[in-house]
């Protein structure tokens, strides 16, 4: 092996590679972005092999690079599942677990009480939950576990539904009194609509259970926190639908009320989703494990 080549210098031009980026890849592991590109010099000049052509904007891969990425990527992965059998082998679970969540109700009085509960049985884990609700990129690591709400689009995931949640229509007293009631979803068109990340809102009919009628609604308030969409809706400036663990207070007391009486939507499915990887860490695994076996203590209605 060339003496000039530091293993140090290859890790980082991995690393930079798989973030996308210098400035992600220096994110990552709290460095400076002029150490990483530093040390991605330091290699090329060591291989004496142009390995990624840099611009302003944009980063690409030679073809040489492409090569020396694949190879130096899985031996890293092996030395990198080695350590961790080492530590798990040690029967201790232990390191650091990213999580990305949904906010609001779901997020504050459901999984962080969950994953406070968790670290007290394993003090040896560090956790990072994170609210943002932006979408997130299991596959580039950055996050190890997310929990989402609906539909999901990515096959190569594994998606643990852990519970449906019950979705409300709802308005204020004084909004319906002064709009008027409504009996179909097509006369949402005629209504302000507080909305979140969808603007287009499906019913069924209770009676009939017949196809879903979907309705495409505006208003003058958007917002994708929760709890100002309560508020919004509390303050009369229109009709707002929301899961009912964000606003069974409201609907108790009766300062939201139910819109519809014969419509309903569909029960949202909610999820733990993360990588498929056989070498699971065990703190990925007794994570999981936990909520699945104890979520249902912490949701008492759904």
């Amino acid at each position: 092996m060339n003496d000039d080549i530091n293993i140090a210098d290859i890790r980082a031009f991995v690393l930079i590679v798989k973030a996308g980026s210098f400035t992600a890849a220096a994110e990552q592991i709290l460095c400076s972005r002029s150490h990483l590109s530093k040390q991605l010099s330091q290699l090329e000049s060591a291989l004496a092999v142009k390995l990624i052509i840099r611009t302003t904007r944009t980063q690409c891969l030679t073809e040489q690079g492409k090569l020396f990425f694949e190879q130096c990527s899985r031996s890293f992965d092996g030395v990198d599942y080695a350590i961790e059998q080492a530590i798990n082998d040690a029967g201790t679970v232990k390191g650091f677990i990213n999580i990305n969540c949904v906010g609001g109700y779901i997020g504050e009085d459901i999984i962080a009480p969950l994953v406070s509960d968790f670290i007290q049985q394993y003090p040896d884990v560090k956790v990072n939950l994170d609210f943002s609700s932006r979408r997130v990129d299991l596959i580039a690591g950055e996050f190890d576990i997310v929990f989402r709400m609906g539909q999901l689009e990515d096959s190569n995931l594994i998606a643990q539904k852990l519970m449906d949640i019950s979705i409300c229509t709802l308005a204020s007293p004084g909004y319906l009194q002064k709009n008027g009631q409504l009996s179909h979803p097509k006369e949402l068109k005629q209504h302000q609509c507080i909305t979140g990340s969808l603007n287009n809102w499906s019913f069924i009919n209770v009676k009939t259970a017949s196809k879903n009628i979907d309705v495409s609604v505006d208003g003058s308030f958007k917002c994708k926190n929760g709890r100002a969409m309560i508020n919004s809706a509390l303050a009369g400036n229109g009709i707002v639908r929301l899961p009912y663990l964000y606003c069974q207070q409201e609907i108790a007391n009766g300062t939201l009320t139910s819109v519809f009486t014969d419509w309903a939507v569909a029960k949202s499915p909610f999820y733990l989703v993360y990588v498929q990887d056989k070498y699971q860490p065990a703190r990925l695994k007794a994570f999981i494990d936990f909520v699945r076996n104890n979520i249902a203590r912490y949701n008492q209605t759904s």
